[in-house]
């Protein structure tokens, strides 16, 4: 991983929010005095705001489970306390905070009596800067933190980090740094504020690190402000309900960049190499059976990838049926273009023993035809979980089977450094999203 080294212009200092613009321009004030060397020059790229709520390093360390400081990296430490409270209060053990897990700490975090919601970590968010970040030279980074315990407003601290340039850079491209903290409530009463603290006319971001919520005063406000709302759909906790918001969102007209899409180009392109090949490219149209195996937690990457092979086929959703048992099984039913014949996909949330960072990551794909003489059989699979069940159930046919290379790092800090350089309308996602929201509209 190539990092970007940074520099302080002026160390966080702590002022009100009404004094953050005056705080600001005294800090460039002091850079043109000429005392500086090498010479600071202030940023203009693009202004992004980044929500970063990391609610459940907070509860851990109430629950004095986690003795790190509340950085919102997922680093051992928060690891080891994770499955440490999942052993304690008797989960399956992942080191990651599924849903049941962030379930049960809330739960156990409303039990404690006030002093004991009280803990004294040192909170970091908005101090240990995104080298995908800063490598871009944004104007301005916002970073809204919200916290557990008592409202009693919104705190404000402000700075200045320039990223070291290469040996023959005469100066410092520096960029703006604002951290609010406060409750949520306390951070949606000033929600007008912190949009106006974007720049001008350059582009704008908002990274929300969190569940979209269009109910949320401050959600909108930034979503109406923003030019693009990056999201990142391995956070979600009820995936179905806000992939349809995130449509809702996109048929508004805003662009929406969804960092979990990303992950799943390496199986995408596999997909569409194994049906490249002219003896193969017919045979295509005679895949009627799909099979998507993914992590358990999350069936975003699942869906996203079943609404892009659908939208590219030209198949209709026509029924949703939740079959349940072990692998939480759901099967979707299309109608094909090519013909009267019906598609069956399924969807199966498949326990592996080593997971990765990412809840809900893609283990393995099938693709199989009731024609025995259609050369359409493939199969996909992670390259950390083997081809056993996919290969199982492959039948008479020959199969064609690719193992699927992840990209290098999943890490969403480092996709959105791509993201941030290369925003804008993407056809094939949103084609993609609007066939997974019709899927699941089907639902019973």
């Amino acid at each position: 991983m190539i990092t970007t080294p940074v520099v302080a212009l002026q160390k966080p200092k702590d002022i009100s929010i009404e004094e953050i613009d005056a705080e600001l321009r005294n800090i460039w004030r002091s850079q043109d005095s000429g005392t500086t060397a090498p010479m600071a020059t202030r940023a203009s790229t693009f202004s992004i705001v980044v929500y970063e709520p990391e609610e459940f390093q907070q509860l851990l360390a109430a629950l004095a489970f986690y003795k790190g400081d509340i950085d919102g990296q997922h680093g051992s430490k928060t690891r080891d306390a994770i499955r440490q409270a999942q052993m304690a209060y008797d989960l399956r053990v992942t080191g990651r905070v599924d849903e049941p897990t962030l379930k049960r700490l809330r739960a156990e975090y409303d039990a404690l009596s006030s002093a004991q919601k009280a803990f004294s970590n040192p909170d970091l968010r908005g101090f240990n800067l995104s080298e995908a970040i800063a490598a871009q030279n944004p104007c301005r980074v916002v970073t809204l933190c919200p916290t557990l315990g008592d409202d009693t407003g919104v705190t404000a601290q402000v700075s200045a980090y320039c990223p070291v340039q290469k040996r023959n850079a005469t100066n410092l491209i520096c960029c703006e740094y604002i951290t609010l903290r406060g409750t949520k409530a306390a951070l949606e009463r000033v929600s007008g504020i912190v949009s106006s603290l974007l720049i001008g006319d350059l582009p704008k971001f908002v990274w929300w690190k969190a569940t979209p919520n269009p109910e949320q005063a401050l959600f909108n406000q930034l979503s109406e402000t923003s030019n693009c709302l990056i999201v990142d759909s391995s956070y979600f906790s009820e995936v179905e309900s806000e992939l349809n918001k995130i449509q809702e969102i996109t048929e508004s007209g805003k662009y929406i960049a969804d960092l979990n899409w990303h992950r799943l180009f390496p199986w995408q392109e596999l997909t569409a190499e194994a049906f490249d090949p002219p003896e193969r490219r017919d045979a295509l149209t005679e895949v009627d059976h799909v099979s998507i195996d993914h992590e358990p937690g999350n069936s975003a990457q699942a869906l996203m990838f079943l609404g892009w092979l659908a939208s590219r086929l030209d198949w209709t959703p026509m029924r949703y049926v939740e079959e349940g048992g072990d692998y939480a099984i759901r099967k979707v039913y299309f109608q094909s273009s090519y013909g009267s014949r019906e598609i069956e996909a399924e969807l199966a949330s498949i326990p592996v023993a080593d997971v990765g960072e990412v809840i809900g990551d893609l283990v393995g794909i099938r693709l199989t035809s009731d024609n025995q003489t259609a050369d359409c059989c493939t199969i996909l699979c992670s390259e950390t979980t083997g081809c056993m069940r996919m290969e199982a159930g492959g039948g008479a046919q020959a199969c064609r089977v690719e193992e699927v290379t992840a990209i290098s790092d999943q890490r969403a800090d480092l996709i959105l450094g791509q993201q941030l350089q290369r925003w804008g309308e993407d056809i094939l996602y949103q084609e993609s999203l609007a066939m997974a929201d019709q899927i699941l509209r089907l639902c019973p």
